[in-house]
């Protein structure tokens, strides 16, 4: 139920429950608890006291129906009790016919093999309307305040065209107005041109419809200009056309000729109320305010024929100027001496205070208005105070309100239901809103761009992304053009669901109209296809960006490059490389790697390779910068003797190399496992510059990793013989090489070299320490080598306690000391991480596997999440010693956390 799910929103956002109470209203002709009194009372518009905003009961519970009762029916029928409520309240809208006429006004589909238009005329014919000044009055109102502008000029042309009607000077006027409400002054000119051959033109006074056509049109010169040859013909406008001009004059502010207008009307004795509301918006349009009230006031003296209307110009003029309170004042004024019909000016200050910002001024207005003065608000008011009331949240009073139009017997309109749609929608009641979208035809609803808008986003948020694209469909195929970040949220959705068949649809279709779609969304669009390889389908869209003079963002480049370079297409991802530095982005090194990488793996890449650096040199001037990207993407791809020919290249131009140039140079000859170039290299760079620590540590790291350990050890002696200190990754790739190669002496003895330099031990030689330890006692007897050789010194330094848990982890050396006192001695030796404790966890499960599961508490105390390793050592711990049933508790603990034992574990479980 609505108030239910407002009320769950009320715990977060101020101003969003709905009483319970609030809602039994929509249920009076379900359930029958309204008592037949008509006592005011319960009437409809004193639902608010004065001074509150609080609900007055307005009805008395029948003896066989309580509250609970209906509380109870309330959470039984829930949301299908909203939806026949308001279908209920919707069917009171009279308005079907013209609902049906501008259906068929909008059809662009020709049911018969005729033109469109005759296809209409038909439809239209069928309805067999009964044609008047005041039905075709009514039909223009109804599209004007719709601004269906088409939809009205196409009913005006039908309608003039009918047997038996002709259009009055009435018509006429209105179409203009329409016309000119909508900026389609030239329309109205043409339309004033051809006006002499239509069919229709005798049947009216020919010279007062040009006069008022111009009028209308902003062309009060021409209108003035012609009302002059029709007195100099002996002919003259009537009543109703010297009004329409008049009233352009003031509008287009030619207060002199205002003057004389108004003169000859009181000539003529066609004053009324409609000169004195004309009159009076010249005053206020002439910021003479206080003329204008006293006009006001002369008139009212003089007993004059007033309507509210001219009271409304005088109080909107006041409201526009910020001068709120003596707007309201004259009202009061005005109510009080009962000269003047103040309900109009009542509607007007409502809706100037909305326009200025104070709604709440204008809602205690409203509700003062209705409790003491009987004051019966239209639906255009009604709708004013709801619109603004939902921008800004405060959905419980968009639901008082709506109630209150109900229980009022008040008919809503368009702009009604569609708000009623967007707070079902902002309430998160996805169901409700989207039955009454689904039944609209049912009530002649067509939603806004408003209520779209927030159909589909509450429906994406809820999950329900079919429904949101098929209602998307549905908004463009009515014309409206969304927002874009409701079109962006169900891009995401349906990318994010690899829905891309949709997403292609609903691309084509915005493609193929025109519409502008939101640049994020295609570039999301682009990445999806890729990530789906669906490369060429991502080219296509970027292709149709580009016909648009969109620019593709840097990420979709990036994805659309790499995925062409996977496929091996080198020449779109070249041709892509260059494109998307022309439209102002700058490609990464490892971008150049991909492409330079995809033209590698074909058979003879060398033209392709140099035709792409030609390419990229041609579009910016040579510098190290470019260079250094083909080094590097050629020495990826194994191929340093094309990033040799690049190096020389460099050098031939001029172009000093930098040493990140040396670097990757070097880094590709190492790939490429050319160990005797990579040194061949190196010893020629002393001639240019001063080696450093950097190049020496690319040298021993990478010759590690070509298996080449004793070149290593050789290069870092020469480095050290340099006055160099190696680096701590020289250390950590020789040791670990050493320890693999079970050279456990070397390796002791380097380890003793590092802490040396004054460095303390890493986490990494430490975690591979207690590996091997775990594997073999060699390494213990290599450290015990060491320490006869260092015997004399200190024995509880880091050695010796580095030599104790290599004692411990290979059971050379039994402990009888607390798991902890091991923690603290390895933490003394190096920063342990998950890995260690991991070692540590190995090393206690082979005889302590209770302290293990102490250990494992600890660990993540302190901060170190297990891993897929932590789960399986405690999982293969318990089976070696037939604990099978916290075996299973630790690996059902494992799923749940999203690992997989080993192969290996498997097979013991």
């Amino acid at each position: 139920m609505l108030s239910l799910k407002l009320k769950n929103l009320a715990k977060t956002r101020a101003n969003y429950y709905i009483p319970q109470s609030q809602l039994v209203v929509f249920l009076n002709y379900e359930v029958g608890i309204f008592a037949s009194s008509s006592s005011s009372s319960s009437s409809a518009y004193n639902f608010y006291s004065s001074s509150s905003s609080s609900l007055r009961t307005p009805w008395v519970p029948r003896s066989t129906t309580t509250t609970s009762d209906v509380n109870k029916l309330i959470q039984q029928k829930n949301d299908d009790v909203l939806v026949q409520l308001f279908k209920g309240w919707f069917k009171r809208n009279n308005n079907a016919l013209l609902d049906r006429i501008f259906k068929i006004l909008r059809s662009t589909q020709s049911h018969v093999d005729v033109s469109p238009g005759l296809s209409v005329d038909l439809a239209l014919s069928q309805l067999d309307l009964r044609l008047s000044e005041t039905f075709v009055l009514e039909v223009l109102r109804y599209g004007y305040h719709r601004e269906d502008v088409l939809s009205c000029l196409k009913f005006f042309d039908w309608a003039g065209r009918q047997p038996g009607f002709h259009h009055t000077r009435a018509t006429f006027s209105y179409i203009f107005k329409i016309l000119s409400r909508a900026k389609l002054m030239s329309l109205i000119l043409d339309f004033l041109g051809n006006y002499i051959k239509q069919n229709y033109a005798h049947k009216v006074r020919f010279h007062d419809t040009l006069v008022m056509g111009y009028a209308v049109a902003g062309k009060p010169e021409i209108a003035l200009q012609l009302f002059g040859k029709m007195r100099f013909q002996g002919l003259d406008l009537d009543s109703f056309a010297y009004h329409v001009l008049l009233n352009a004059l003031v509008e287009e502010k030619y207060f002199d000729a205002v003057q004389v207008i108004f003169k000859q009307i009181s000539i003529r004795g066609f004053e009324n109320d409609i000169t004195y509301s004309v009159m009076m918006k010249s005053f206020c349009k002439q910021e003479k305010l206080d003329e204008a009230e006293s006009y006001l006031r002369e008139l009212a003296a003089n007993k004059r024929p007033l309507s509210g209307h001219v009271l409304s110009v005088l109080v909107d003029a006041l409201c526009k100027n910020k001068k709120f309170e003596r707007a309201s004042s004259l009202i009061e004024e005005f109510r009080d001496s009962h000269m003047v019909l103040i309900e109009h000016a009542y509607g007007v200050l409502i809706r100037d205070l909305v326009k200025a910002g104070k709604l709440d001024g204008a809602l205690e207005f409203f509700k003062n208005k209705k409790s003491l003065d009987g004051y019966v608000p239209d639906v255009f008011r009604y709708n004013i105070l709801i619109c603004r009331l939902l921008r800004e949240n405060r959905l419980m009073e968009v639901c008082d309100l709506l109630t209150e139009m109900n229980e009022g017997q008040i008919s809503p309109d368009e702009v009604t239901m569609n708000a009623a749609l967007c707070l079902f929608c902002k309430a998160g009641m996805v169901d409700v809103a989207l039955n009454l979208y689904n039944a609209r035809s049912e009530f002649g609803l067509t939603p806004n761009s408003m209520a779209y808008n927030y159909l589909i986003n509450t429906l994406c948020g809820d999950g329900s992304i079919d429904e949101a694209y098929w209602v998307l469909k549905n908004c463009i195929d009515q014309g409206f053009l969304l927002g874009r970040r409701t079109f962006s949220i169900l891009a995401d959705a349906l990318c994010r669901q690899g829905n891309l068949d949709k997403m292609k649809e609903l691309v084509d279709v915005a493609f193929e109209r025109n519409y502008l779609l939101n640049d994020s969304v295609l570039n999301k669009y682009i990445s999806a296809l890729c990530r789906a390889r669906k490369v060429e389908l991502g080219y296509l869209v970027h292709g149709e960006l580009n016909r648009r003079n969109i620019v593709t963002n840097q990420n979709a480049y990036f994805r659309l490059i790499n995925s062409f370079s996977e496929s091996n297409r080198w020449d779109i991802a070249a041709k892509l490389l260059i494109e998307m530095q022309e439209k102002g982005h700058k490609p990464t090194r490892n971008l150049f790697r991909a492409v330079i990488g995809s033209i590698c793996k074909m058979e003879n890449p060398e033209k392709q390779f140099h035709k792409l650096l030609e390419m990229q040199l041609s579009y910016h001037e040579p510098n190290c910068l470019i260079y250094n990207f083909f080094i590097d993407g050629a020495g990826h791809a194994k191929r340093p003797d094309l990033a040799r020919e690049v190096f020389e290249m460099m050098l031939r131009t001029g172009i000093k190399p930098s040493l990140s140039s040396d670097i990757l140079m070097l880094q590709g000859y190492l790939k490429s496992e050319r160990v005797s170039d990579a040194l061949k290299f190196f010893n020629g760079l002393h001639e240019r510059r001063k080696v450093g620590r950097k190049l020496y540590n690319i040298l021993v790291v990478g010759l590690c990793k070509a298996e080449k350990v004793n070149t290593a050890l050789e290069v870092t002696r020469q480095m050290k013989e340099n006055d160099v200190v190696p680096s701590i990754e020289c250390y950590e790739a020789l040791i670990q090489k050493l320890f693999e190669y079970q050279r456990y002496s070397t390796a002791v003895n380097l380890i003793n070299d590092f802490e040396k330099t004054g460095r303390k031990l890493t986490s990494f030689i430490g975690n591979v320490l207690l590996l091997h330890s775990l594997k073999t006692p060699e390494l213990y007897d290599a450290w015990f080598g060491l320490r006869e050789e260092l015997e004399g010194e200190d024995e509880i330094s880091g050695s010796s306690m580095l030599g104790l848990l290599i004692g411990v982890f290979c059971g050379r050396v039994r402990v009888s000391e607390n798991v902890v006192n091991l923690e603290e001695v390895i933490e003394k030796c190096f920063p342990p991480d998950v890995y260690t404790y991991n070692m540590l966890l190995r090393r206690l499960c082979i005889s302590r596997i209770d302290d293990a599961h102490g250990l494992f508490d600890r660990m993540r105390s302190k901060g170190y999440e297990p891993n897929g390793w932590t789960y399986d050592i405690l999982v293969r711990g318990c089976i070696s010693h037939g604990r099978k049933r916290e075996a299973k508790e630790w690996l059902d603990e494992m799923y749940r956390e999203g690992f997989e034992p080993t192969d290996t574990t498997k097979q013991l479980i």
